[in-house]
């Protein structure tokens, strides 16, 4: 009885997730019959054109300030979208940036510089979910974010950290680059920094990569996703990347390894034995517990009262975050309470 109800909690907050974050989604562009690149058609819109969601089919390639190449995953059709998702061009990858080219001259937009964050979604969120903390980082810290549109439910980790190494090689002109993840995002970075430091396969890593803050990572697997292994709906629904953290973990996290650079993790949690979700084994966010998130190497760890969804609309999580991405620590080390029996830094 109590697996019965363990398995069925757990599936119904898988749907939770799917219904709320918009899977369902699906442009009309998805429905086309898959061509190849070569074969795509392209149009320059002479009136830009809203588009129609489907956060789970399109997914950033290339920035160019607000600026984004979008391919879908299903037809393998792109599209130039501009700062309010208007849709400026459709077709071919190079086509597109052919137009964006164009419009960058018609304009004269400056080249980018600075200091930048790029900024990682969970599992079947949009970006927006990320849209406070990126727009603190940009008021308060005045950093450059490229807050990322993945399709997370439509891909593998690996094929997501491959697009992921697209969009940093992408960013011509800027100096220095951190990352932010949520949830399965900070899975897909640890891949990528993985994929890119391989030295045995000629790969060298971004030397402008500085730092890399970790927001609820399942950096040991997801209990969730594991209890959900032989669910067929929560297979079909969350797609292969939730399965790289439950039935393939032992598998992916081989590929894996702790990130070439400074890092830290926030957790959500109530610093207690049961934390928010009395079914999964000690403190937790509801989702992830905050076990599962450690991961050795870090500079700092810190636990916060979020429900899992809610980690990166905190105020204080933004706080936190930018306070890392200056400095490399959460908590100044004068104001750091001693460490917990558990492991576990001071808890907000």
């Amino acid at each position: 009885m109590r697996r019965r109800l363990i398995s069925a909690s757990m599936l119904a907050v898988a749907l939770a997730v799917c219904q709320s974050r918009g899977i369902y989604g699906d442009p009309p562009e998805a429905k086309d019959s898959g061509r190849t690149e070569a074969h795509l058609p392209g149009a320059h819109e002479l009136i830009p054109m809203p588009t129609l969601g489907g956060t789970q089919f399109w997914g950033d390639e290339l920035f160019f300030h607000n600026w984004r190449i979008q391919r879908n995953a299903v037809t393998g059709h792109c599209r130039l979208v501009d700062e309010n998702n208007l849709r400026h061009a459709f077709g071919s990858f190079d086509h597109c940036r052919a137009v964006l080219e164009e419009i960058k001259r018609d304009r004269k937009l400056p080249p980018m510089q600075g200091k930048a964050v790029i900024v990682l979604h969970g599992l079947g969120g949009p970006r927006a979910e990320m849209n406070p903390l990126c727009k603190h980082l940009e008021r308060e810290g005045g950093l450059k974010v490229f807050n990322v549109s993945y399709p997370s439910t439509r891909r593998s980790i690996a094929e997501h950290a491959e697009t992921l190494a697209r969009v940093v090689a992408s960013l011509d002109g800027i100096e220095e680059i951190n990352f932010v993840g949520f949830s399965l995002g900070n899975i897909i970075i640890r891949r990528y920094l993985a994929d890119q430091s391989d030295a045995s396969k000629g790969k060298r890593l971004d030397p402008r990569i500085k730092r890399f803050v970790m927001l609820g990572p399942p950096n040991q697997g997801a209990e969730l996703a594991t209890q959900l292994r032989r669910n067929p709906a929560a297979k079909l629904l969350l797609g292969e990347s939730f399965q790289g953290l439950g039935e393939q973990w032992p598998w992916e996290q081989l590929r894996l390894g702790p990130p070439p650079c400074e890092f830290g993790i926030i957790a959500g949690g109530l610093g207690n034995a049961k934390g928010l979700n009395p079914l999964l084994p000690g403190d937790n966010d509801g989702i992830v517990t905050v076990a599962s998130t450690r991961l050795a190497g870090a500079s700092d760890s810190i636990v916060v009262p979020a429900f899992h969804s809610l980690i990166p609309r905190s105020a204080k999580v933004a706080e936190y975050t930018l306070r890392f991405l200056r400095h490399g620590y959460f908590v100044s080390p004068e104001r750091r309470k001693p460490v917990t029996d558990e492991g576990r830094g001071e808890r907000d």
